[in-house]
């Protein structure tokens, strides 16, 4: 096989080597042959899995959480500023150089990793069609995040030009006819030996969420999706695909509480909600930094933190929650209330997960009081500034989903949490939303959206869910899981008013263009007869 190295290229400049590929290295000294022994094609295979790690664990969760109304960025008098990176995307103001969104050549990267095994002779099942299932979820993330996309596949070389940007909605029906082709392919079993891998339960899923948002897909443009016309043509195949997975009875909503599901070494708890996850650990599969920007920023200073123990690591805390979605975790006896800190926080117990009788102390010895608004500085509405001391760090509510413990944050603050992708629980609330949508079956949709309230113990319905009773449940059982964006264009909720952006403040953007992301400087860099996206200056 001649290694495709233009395709890398074509995606933006990267600066990672794949196993056999060199992009600093001229085509014709590359393999011609890759390398077929089962010891090299399951590094490769799992070079392809762990591709986004690093990307996941960071960068992706700020352009997701900060661009959602889930979390604000907040910077303390000049400290996390940098560049208005946390700011812009909070204000759906982005610049085409902001650090939050500079990761799309991972993506590219990825499809190439995964085209080495898709053009070479391994086992169609065993490697292929894996590989083709990821080199799908690379180029969904791709089309969701920026729109027009370069669809990386060699075989449609000479039918498009790959290294081309498509209109987005070709490459939404390439990533369906790519996962239809590959879902009988994949393999069926779960367990240890396959959790996050690709198989056929993480490509239907993967299929769900491309079905669920086909109009917003579809559209003309991205501006053109309007949520309160919008008609969805594939309902009825998102339903067929949530029933296949509901139906092959390999997964469940989980024996364990909720806050264990995305707890300090989750992946030893055999999460059975888990369709798809990122694997990580502080040793030998770094990336996750969640903590970092989540916790409170004196957190290091207090003994013991409110995780219940004296951390080595500080709290970056440039994120908090906006007071709008703070105010979604408001259901009685609702488990997921656990996960939010408010009001006077006090201190966890590290095992159960649960907040003990303890107060947790601020550096000046008085109790910590978290508050629900969230207060500016001198009026900075343009980079968020709270002050840099005791009354500025208190500002917001701040989650606690993903778990820290000093085991794994003293260890360059990489955490050993596993991050969820793809769960069943999102099965369940995406045919709850297919029914309603359709206006059809209004008790099954009640029953499938009472499943989720059961299980985290909040009230239940006694009527059908409307669409945004869906959308608030979705934001409650999904928070920090990196589907918020996707779901407010999805209901027609970006361009809401929450924490700061508002009307009133003037570097707040409302274009509805702004519902993908700008194209970075470094890829248009590298791929000059690429046009920006509309709606962004060069």
């Amino acid at each position: 096989m001649k290694t495709k190295i233009g395709l890398l290229l074509a995606i933006g400049a990267l600066t990672l080597t794949t196993s056999c590929t060199d992009l600093d290295t001229p085509v014709n000294s590359q393999y011609t042959t890759f390398p077929n022994s089962e010891v090299a094609l399951e590094a490769q295979l799992s070079s392809v899995y762990n591709q986004l790690r690093g990307v996941l664990g960071r960068r992706y969760m700020e352009a997701m959480a900060l661009s959602s109304d889930e979390e604000t960025a907040v910077s303390y008098s000049g400290g996390w500023v940098d560049a208005d990176a946390y700011s812009h995307p909070t204000l759906h103001n982005y610049s085409y150089e902001d650090a939050t969104i500079d990761w799309m050549g991972e993506l590219g990267a990825g499809c190439v990793k995964a085209n080495e095994i898709i053009q070479s002779q391994a086992d169609e099942k065993k490697y292929k069609a894996p590989a083709r299932a990821m080199r799908a979820y690379f180029e969904f993330i791709m089309m969701d995040c920026w729109g027009d996309a370069p669809i990386i596949d060699p075989s449609l070389d000479g039918q498009i030009n790959i290294s081309d940007r498509q209109p987005r909605g070709d490459v939404a029906r390439w990533i369906e006819k790519e996962l239809l082709d590959v879902i009988p392919l994949l393999p069926t079993e779960t367990g240890s030996a396959y959790y996050g891998t690709a198989t056929k339960y993480m490509a239907q899923a993967l299929l769900a969420k491309l079905y669920i948002n086909w109009p917003v897909y579809t559209a003309a443009s991205v501006d053109q999706y309007d949520a309160a016309t919008a008609k969805n043509e594939k309902l009825d195949d998102l339903i067929k695909v949530c029933d296949d997975i509901i139906s092959s009875g390999k997964f469940n909503l989980g024996s364990m509480a909720y806050r264990f599901k995305f707890g300090p070494k989750n992946s030893d708890l055999n999460v059975e909600d888990f369709i798809y996850a990122m694997p990580y650990d502080t040793h030998n599969a770094q990336g996750l930094q969640y903590g970092r920007s989540h916790s409170y920023k004196d957190v290091k200073n207090m003994n013991p933190s409110y995780y219940g123990m004296k951390l080595s690591n500080s709290g970056g805390g440039y994120m908090t929650m906006t007071p709008e979605f703070a105010s979604l975790f408001n259901l009685p006896g609702d488990e997921r209330n656990y996960c939010v800190l408010r009001d006077t926080v006090h201190v966890y117990d590290p095992e159960t997960l649960l907040p003990t009788s303890k107060v947790a102390l601020d550096r000046n010895g008085n109790p910590l009081v978290l508050t629900h608004d969230i207060s500016l500085v001198n009026n900075d509405w343009q980079h968020l500034d709270i002050g840099d001391n005791v009354e500025g760090w208190r500002q917001g509510n701040r989650p606690i989903k993903f778990f820290v413990i000093d085991e794994d944050y003293r260890n360059g603050r990489n955490q050993s949490n596993d991050l969820p992708i793809f769960r069943y629980a999102d099965i369940l609330l995406e045919k709850c939303e297919a029914l309603v949508r359709k206006g059809t079956n209004g008790e099954e949709a009640r029953g499938l959206f009472n499943q989720i309230r059961a299980y985290v113990h909040a009230p239940l319905l006694d009527h059908t869910p409307s669409l945004q009773e869906i959308y608030e449940e979705r934001g409650r059982e999904f928070f920090d899981e990196n589907w918020r964006r996707n779901d407010m264009i999805r209901f027609g909720h970006f361009e809401d008013e929450f924490f700061p952006h508002y009307r009133s403040n003037k570097y707040a953007n409302f274009d509805k263009t702004h519902r993908i992301f700008p194209i970075h400087k470094d890829v248009l860099n590298t791929n000059p007869t690429w046009k920006q996206n509309p709606g962004y200056n060069q």
